[in-house]
């Protein structure tokens, strides 16, 4: 596949994946670790669901040439790629809704219907105007960290564009994640048109509603804690816990949006600092846990075959070396990809198919 192809095809990645799903499947959550050696992991989730979408792994190389698209149906902006990158595609194209660039800047695309709207843009705009779906490869093509991106922002027009084919004609509803090697974190939103750069403090996100309401949110779980509760005497009776982590009593156990981004941001308050980015990964994908959705849990339809959500697959990154770890719904074996090892000045995009059957380890004596 030569780099020419990306001109045509790049612009409808996301819009095609995300336009086959309703607008309320949403349940992707995503979470940052910082080692005590100072590495950054950021890991998440993946939700869709009854295999509708055939994903992969892509490596995209440098020089990579990308044309934004447009609500006019016209070309948008045009841009070289400065940075070679990775991540998870879907169908072979040449792009990615979550990945990592040379420089470990990392980026994903999470859901956010109901509240989300785009900027507007006129034809005379056209050199600074993208769609929702040319986003994260926006970004992990240009920038190299966080606050690059920040100044970036406002120089480019974000607009909706709509996925014209029966039974969809929708725009993709999203808001972002971007997080870089230094652990500075942001999540950009677009809401009644305009641009919101929300500084992550707490490493985490969800889907709707806006970022800072979650984070308002938060104050209403603040007697969590993982330490047991006291026992107490009431009356004549002493009343002791039944059993351990009652000091997490009340976290919220559903996946709507609200409450995984409570459980995300408590459970990871919690966790045992680790060493460095290996012991960080292995965490990230072990607080992940916490939010796999096994097909049959959420239902997206009735009738007796209902259409069911599930965690399609689970990521992990080392944002200092640039790997890219990932198992997957039908093989729980962690795969990884050295993007730093990889021909990043290669003419072509470099395709992995994920694999499809689970291995066991034989163990028997």
């Amino acid at each position: 596949m030569k780099l020419a192809f990306c001109r045509s095809s790049v612009s409808l990645f996301v819009l095609v994946i995300i336009t086959l799903l309703p607008t309320n499947i949403s349940a992707c959550t995503g979470i940052t670790i910082t080692a005590e050696d100072g590495s950054v992991v950021y890991g998440r989730t993946m939700e869709l669901g009854n295999d509708l979408v055939e994903w992969g792994l892509i490596v995209i190389p440098r020089s990579t040439s990308f044309t934004g698209s447009t609500p006019w149906g016209g070309p948008g902006a045009s841009w070289k790629a400065k940075y070679a990158f990775t991540g998870v595609n879907a169908y072979n194209l040449p792009a990615v809704v979550d990945g990592v660039n040379e420089k470990g800047l990392a980026a994903g695309a999470f859901m956010f219907p109901n509240f989300v709207e785009y900027q507007q843009a006129t034809e005379d705009q056209a050199d600074i105007t993208i769609s929702s779906n040319d986003f994260v490869n926006w970004v992990l093509s240009n920038y190299s960290s966080v606050e690059e991106l920040k100044a970036g922002l406002p120089q480019i027009k974000v607009t909706p564009v709509v996925f014209d084919e029966p039974g969809w004609g929708d725009v993709p509803p999203l808001h972002w994640f971007v997080v870089d090697k230094s652990g500075a974190a942001i999540v950009v939103e677009y809401v009644d048109g305009e641009l919101n750069i929300h500084d992550n403090p707490v490493g985490v996100i969800t889907n709707a509603p806006m970022f800072d309401w979650h984070l308002i949110n938060l104050k209403n779980y603040v007697q969590l804690s993982p330490d047991a509760a006291m026992t107490r005497q009431l009356g004549n009776e002493n009343i002791t816990p039944v059993g351990r982590g009652s000091g997490m009593l009340g976290l919220p156990g559903d996946f709507t949006p609200p409450s995984r981004f409570v459980r995300a941001a408590y459970l990871k308050a919690a966790l045992i600092p680790v060493q460095n980015a290996t012991e960080g990964i292995k965490q990230i994908f072990h607080l992940l846990n916490q939010f796999d959705i096994p097909r049959g849990v959420i239902h997206l339809s009735s009738g007796d075959h209902p259409l069911s959500e599930q965690t399609d697959w689970t990521s992990g990154i080392d944002l200092e070396n640039c790997r890219y770890y990932i198992h997957t719904a039908e093989t729980r074996r962690i795969h990884v990809i050295d993007l730093l090892n990889s021909p990043l000045d290669t003419t072509e995009f470099i395709n992995i198919p994920l694999p499809k059957e689970e291995v066991f380890i034989d163990l028997t004596p």
